[in-house]
């Protein structure tokens, strides 16, 4: 795909960082593969019903932990343990880290170990909301493959004003941690006659999130 002018990276707000292109396409191929197998049952890809009886637009498969509002758990929906979360996908957040904030120390010492995967359809979008159902302050690293979207990243504050609405397109990275991780951010909308078939993905949006849980697991 030809792009008329470069993107460069930039600090949305300090501690937010956007790096256009980020993925190769050959990994972004692998990624959209990656999250097809997940997407199978047993604990694959549903659409989460919030507290108020409401179901999110967007559908999501976990891995790691399984998020419900406002929590994780270690089985999903259907009883099933959730699936693993691979550390070659925790290395990735390593990598992203490092290059977000030039910083390898910060870098080695994330250990990412949830994601939640979702798939935007057209229609579909995220309401402005906070990261916070994980007790450790990490930063939130995501990945952006398929259809573009219109991201609005705003404050710690409120879900008002200051906001930038930012257009993520496949391949594209935005970490967020330090002062931005308990900022208001959601998805507006994704953009017609972005799609991305040329990495496996006919239609729609797949964005990858990492996190720290900070949750430490029990056995019997």
């Amino acid at each position: 795909m030809s792009v008329l002018f470069d993107r460069p990276r930039a600090e949305i707000a300090p501690g937010a960082v956007h790096i256009p292109g980020w993925l190769a396409i050959e990994r972004q191929r692998e990624l959209v593969a990656a999250c097809r197998e997940w997407a199978k049952p047993p604990a694959g890809i549903r659409h989460t019903v919030m507290p108020s009886g409401g179901v999110m637009s967007v559908q999501t498969v976990c891995l790691g932990w399984h998020w419900v509002p406002y929590k994780y758990l270690p089985v999903a929906d259907d009883g099933a343990p959730v699936k693993e979360f691979p550390q070659w996908l925790a290395q990735l957040g390593r990598e992203a880290v490092a290059d977000a904030y030039d910083n390898e120390v910060q870098a080695a010492g994330y250990q990412p170990d949830v994601a939640l995967i979702n798939f935007y359809d057209g229609q579909a979008k995220m309401g402005l909301h906070v990261d916070k159902d994980e007790r450790s302050p990490a930063p939130v690293v995501s990945v952006s493959l398929g259809a573009s979207c219109v991201f609005r990243f705003g404050n710690a504050e409120s879900r008002n004003r200051p906001w930038h609405d930012v257009e993520l397109e496949s391949g594209d990275l935005f970490v967020f941690g330090q002062q931005a991780r308990y900022a208001y951010h959601g998805v507006l909308r994704t953009l017609p006659a972005t799609d991305r078939p040329d990495i496996g993905l006919p239609s729609g949006r797949l964005n990858i999130t990492l996190r720290e849980s900070g949750l430490e697991r029990t056995y019997a």
